[in-house]
């Protein structure tokens, strides 16, 4: 066993995870996590040439190209890892999209598009991966969501209904596929340093310091932080956790 193995239960040798968005941030970490774990990855992103990139510094990992907003484009993607692959042990749904502004402000096209990536894209690629993990009578599902579906979050209306969606979805999840050894959680990362928080604030460059200051631990989230958390819900060590959302903000969130 290596050193990242060290803690009895934590090892995922012999499993397969697919996670998506995982070309960068928060994504890319959780992939790393993972493959330290013994893991196989498969590394998922729109951006496929980043996504390639990734895969080649992990061992035994490789990279398929999905838009979570396009239905073919799951559907497709879920062939080719099956294909590649074979079955799934754990699915990490990582990937997402915003676009800030008032609600009223806001045009319903941007609304279909936050839905479909932020919500309709993880349900199908869920559908198609789980059958799997019934199959195995093991799996793991993990849905990043964020805490702007716990308390809301100004300028983020449609993108907080969604992750709110992921939310439930999760928890039904859990309580559908119990009794099938899997575990169905939710990880909901704070204000994080990620390229997604650095384009929004682009335009408002005290929006960062504001936020430091609202965190009770002082800082940004790191996607290590986030990371963390996953890689142990993954693991057989957290058999007994399903059904539950966690935020991961420094304090920012406490429920």
């Amino acid at each position: 066993m290596s050193n990242d193995q060290q803690i009895e239960g934590l090892s995922l040798e012999g499993k397969t995870a697919v996670v998506t968005g995982a070309a960068g941030g928060i994504g890319s970490v959780i992939a790393q996590d993972l493959a330290r774990l013994g893991a196989q990855v498969v590394v998922c992103d729109i951006r496929v040439t980043s996504a390639y990139e990734v895969a080649s510094n992990l061992p035994n990992a490789s990279a398929v190209e999905i838009d979570l907003g396009d239905p073919g484009s799951v559907a497709s993607a879920i062939g080719v890892i099956k294909e590649n692959v074979g079955s799934v042990d754990v699915l990490v749904n990582n990937a997402g999209w915003d676009q800030v502004g008032p609600f009223l402000e806001s045009d319903p096209a941007v609304w279909e598009k936050l839905v479909a990536i932020n919500l309709k894209g993880p349900i199908q690629l869920t559908h198609g991966l789980l059958p799997d993990m019934v199959e195995a009578g093991w799996g793991r599902l993990i849905f990043i969501s964020s805490d702007a579906a716990r308390v809301g979050s100004s300028g983020e209306a449609v993108y907080s209904a969604c992750k709110g969606g992921i939310m439930a979805f999760a928890k039904t999840l859990a309580r559908e596929t119990a009794r099938s050894g899997i575990t169905s959680n939710t990880v909901c990362p704070g204000p994080s340093d990620t390229p997604l928080l650095r384009e929004i604030s682009e335009g408002n460059p005290k929006l960062v310091e504001s936020l430091k200051r609202a965190i009770p631990i002082g800082r940004l989230g790191e996607p290590k932080d986030i990371s963390g958390l996953v890689s142990y819900l993954c693991s057989p060590r957290a058999a007994y956790i399903t059904g539950q959302t966690i935020s991961v903000s420094g304090g920012l969130t406490m429920a």
